[in-house]
């Protein structure tokens, strides 16, 4: 099949998603599955999202059930399935305290104790070209013991937190640092999110964010001034996720200029690509 009209794909793009149970979210990796672009291993632990996941993505789903971490014994705390704050740490009282309503969506129901897995050692996921991890504080430590899987890839999409609400969970600048050690930069935000401060409402609604920042998903993109060190179907790959999960076209210009300065693509094959934008988005 030719992609955007302008080439083929060797391979389709291996998408990772760890913590699926998206709770009142459409994922951005939505139209690389519904155009049959990329292929979803999908992790989520907690049995009580399964069944849902299962219905919503029917056969284009790799279902994997471990707990992702460093491949400990941890305790595992399960708040309501819809509140999306189950975690393999512990809520911070004083924290949650602070924020409207936390307190109670926050509430912990049950602590049992799970045997987790490291990335590395899950043998039947292949090599990862887009990565979402949304796990409540674990994202780090299961960044830290995933390199292999990771090697290729392109980009990353992770929930990062200004204000921990859990105990001793990773901040922004943790996971930031980290991920400009292994050759990442920020691209943009996917959203922001922040939250009014107990006791004061607006519009009497917990809800109706004040002005503090509380978390966001991020997407952080191979260092594009390296982009010598990627090769054709990495490039392309780029050229996808940037259309149709960033809606970054500026991003799909600079790859596929790369590709034209290989003589892969045409000269001006980027003018094409930026005259059928909104076709190629359709």
């Amino acid at each position: 099949m030719k992609y955007l009209d302008l080439f083929e794909l060797g391979k389709k793009i291996e998408i990772m998603d760890i913590g699926a149970a998206a709770i009142n979210e459409i994922p951005i990796y939505t139209n690389l599955i519904s155009n049959k672009i990329g292929n979803l291993n999908a992790f989520e632990g907690d049995e009580r999202q399964i069944e849902k996941l299962k219905l919503k993505y029917k056969e284009s789903i790799k279902l994997f059930t471990e707990f992702l971490f460093d491949g400990s014994e941890q305790d595992l705390y399960l708040a309501a399935p819809e509140s999306g704050m189950t975690s393999l740490f512990k809520p911070n009282k004083k924290v949650l305290n602070f924020f409207n309503h936390f307190s109670h969506i926050g509430k912990i129901s049950e602590i049992k104790k799970i045997q987790t897995s490291k990335l590395n050692d899950i043998e039947k996921l292949p090599l990862i070209d887009f990565a979402k991890l949304d796990i409540q504080g674990s994202e780090l430590t299961v960044l830290k013991n995933g390199n292999l899987k990771l090697k290729k890839c392109l980009a990353i999409q992770v929930e990062v937190s200004y204000v921990c609400l859990y105990e001793n969970q990773p901040t922004f600048g943790e996971i930031d640092l980290w991920m400009r050690e292994n050759g990442y930069i920020p691209h943009r935000f996917m959203d922001i999110k922040r939250w009014s401060i107990a006791p004061t409402l607006f519009n009497n609604n917990p809800r109706v964010p004040g002005n503090q920042l509380l978390e966001s998903d991020i997407i952080y993109i191979k260092d594009p001034f390296k982009a010598e060190f990627l090769d054709e179907e990495q490039l392309k790959k780029l050229i996808l996720l940037s259309h149709y999960c960033f809606q970054s076209y500026d991003l799909s210009v600079f790859f596929i200029l790369e590709l034209e300065k290989r003589n892969i693509l045409e000269k001006d094959t980027f003018k094409n690509y930026i005259t059928n934008i909104k076709k190629f988005s359709q």
